[in-house]
């Protein structure tokens, strides 16, 4: 679960992490100054050093992921549109009807299954 993803220990976990989140940012008000403080530590080149505003800012993301904003109940009228993304070490997917978010899930990949190739295809 996303409440329980390890702190980051190089950058490269940072930008895995904020490529999850960051799919989510449209959900959390504030996304982009928020996740600041991860933005810089994930840049290449940049010096990791893990503060106490990096961990703050980690916690709180973690938080607003899995705080639900409000549901609207789906109708027989509306297309339904998924958006999904996965990345080496989660998955996420949005159901939305009108605009509105159904239904949304996320979590971590267990560590088998990250060997998984991320492949798909869609039918019509």
């Amino acid at each position: 679960m996303v409440k329980d993803w390890p702190v980051p220990k190089l950058a490269s976990e940072i930008r895995s992490f904020l490529e999850l989140a960051g799919y989510y940012l449209r959900f959390v008000q504030d996304f982009s100054k928020i996740a600041g403080p991860l933005t810089k530590l994930a840049r290449k080149g940049k010096k990791y050093v893990w503060t106490a505003e990096c961990a703050a800012t980690f916690e709180e993301l973690k938080n607003k992921l899995i705080s639900a904003p409000i549901l609207k109940m789906p109708d027989e009228t509306g297309v339904m549109v998924i958006y999904s993304d996965a990345s080496g070490r989660g998955l996420g997917c949005v159901l939305m009807q009108h605009g509105y978010v159904i239904a949304y899930a996320s979590r971590q990949l267990k560590p088998y299954e990250k060997n998984y190739p991320m492949t798909w295809s869609w039918q019509q």
